[in-house]
C-alpha cells in the first residue's frame, strides 16, 4: 500500500467518524479505528494528532492497550443504537429490513457492552 493511498484513506475514515458523532446511525469508533490504522501508515503526524487529541486519544489508547470501552461510550454508543433504530421505524415501512437492523444493533450493542472496561493507569 502507498503512503498517499493510506493518508487518503486515513482522512476519508476521520471525515465519516466526524459525521458519525453528529448522525445516529453513523458509527464512530470503528471509522475512528480505520483511521488510525491507516494514519500509521500514511501519515506520522495525522496519527500523533490522534493520539494526542483530549478526546479521541483516550478512546484510541484504551482500545490499542485493552481493547477496552468505557461505560460511557457504551452508553452513548447504545443509546444512539435506540435513536437510529426509533427514526427508522418511523421512517421505514419494511418490516424485513427493520428486523434485520434490529437484529444487527442487538448484536454491536452486545459486543459493545461485552468489552472491558478501562483499568485505571494510576
Amino acid at each position: 500500500m502507498t503512503r498517499l493511498i493510506a493518508l487518503i484513506l486515513a482522512y476519508f475514515f476521520l471525515a465519516l467518524a466526524i459525521v458519525g458523532v453528529l448522525l445516529p446511525g453513523l458509527p464512530t469508533v470503528p471509522f475512528l479505528l480505520l483511521t488510525a490504522w491507516f494514519a500509521a501508515r500514511g501519515s506520522d503526524r495525522l496519527h500523533r494528532w490522534l493520539y494526542a487529541h483530549p478526546h479521541l486519544g483516550k478512546l484510541l489508547i484504551d482500545w490499542e492497550q485493552q481493547r477496552a470501552v468505557s461505560r460511557t461510550s457504551k452508553i452513548l454508543a447504545v443509546l444512539m443504537l435506540m435513536v437510529s433504530w426509533g427514526v427508522m421505524y418511523y421512517r421505514l415501512n419494511n418490516v424485513w429490513l427493520l428486523s434485520g437492523i434490529a437484529i444487527l444493533f442487538l448484536v454491536i450493542a452486545s459486543y459493545l457492552i461485552s468489552r472491558p472496561e478501562p483499568k485505571s493507569n494510576k
